[in-house]
């Protein structure tokens, strides 16, 4: 074990099982997310946590702008803790941009994975017509790195009712933007030009390991289309549209996502 890894991406190992589950956060957010789906997972398997580097406990100090300037360097981290902790057929748990990153590691080094599991995944944010509808143009993307960098707080508020809006859950909005309020800006800036600007959709049809898409009802971050478009590109996927509404069914409806996961596995 490289306590240098476990450290740097507060890596926290729980559970009674054997095979290992990997929960991916999406962006700006740590591992706490995964509180109550992660741990209806304990009993059956090894449940492994991290957080990304510059967000939560993890090491800051050990942020670089260019390895996380693109998606790859946040996958490395996830192939780090892999390695870290002699991982082989892992079930890797992704949100949002987690999904992608676990997708791209999936690529990297896929003995590490049996299964990938894709909450609300998007390979590309981008409007592309008229073959691609991504649901974003550039324009809303470059805003909203602009507005992160002259009111980064007015910028949480605005993102976190965006990720949630249509669910009812203000209690997991107002916690949503605490999260993205206790990350560093500098940080944060970061990981959402990695993620809005990202297009990994040539990757798509070179995935080997079998995955699960759970398309959420009314996710404006991740339309059905682009669903429906990740399901036609992957080989070996499995679509499942969910009741829950908005873009993090694992804080706003935890039950329903566990019952997919698990009727999945």
């Amino acid at each position: 074990m490289n306590h240098n890894i476990i450290s740097r991406n507060n890596v926290i190992v729980k559970g009674k099982g054997t095979q290992p589950i990997i929960f991916a956060p999406g962006f700006g957010c740590d591992q706490t997310v995964w509180r109550d789906v992660a741990a209806a997972f304990e009993q059956d398997y090894k449940v492994i946590l991290f957080d990304y580097v510059g967000l939560g406990e993890s090491d800051i100090t050990a942020f670089d702008p260019e390895k996380y300037s693109e998606l790859v360097g946040y996958a490395q981290d996830v192939l780090d803790v892999c390695e870290s902790l002699n991982v082989k057929d892992a079930i890797l748990v992704g949100h949002s941009v987690g999904s992608m990153i676990g997708l791209i590691a999936s690529l990297r080094e896929p003995d590490y994975f049996s299964d990938l599991v894709m909450i609300g995944p998007s390979p590309c944010y981008l409007n592309d017509p008229p073959e691609y509808m991504g649901g974003f143009e550039k324009e809303d993307l470059v805003g909203l790195i602009e507005m992160m960098e002259k009111n980064y707080i007015g910028w949480t508020n605005v993102f976190a009712g965006t990720l949630m809006k249509n669910s009812d859950k203000t209690n997991v909005t107002k916690d949503l933007e605490d999260r993205f309020c206790s990350t560093d800006p500098i940080v944060a800036r970061h990981f959402a030009e990695a993620t809005f600007f990202a297009d990994n959709r040539e990757d798509l049809p070179k995935v080997t390991v079998p995955s699960l898409i759970l398309q959420c009802s009314k996710d404006i971050i991740a339309p059905n289309v682009v669903g429906e478009y990740m399901h036609a590109n992957l080989p070996n996927s499995t679509l499942k549209y969910m009741k829950a509404t908005g873009h993090c069914p694992h804080m706003s409806h935890p039950e329903e996502t566990v019952q997919l996961i698990r009727e999945y596995l």
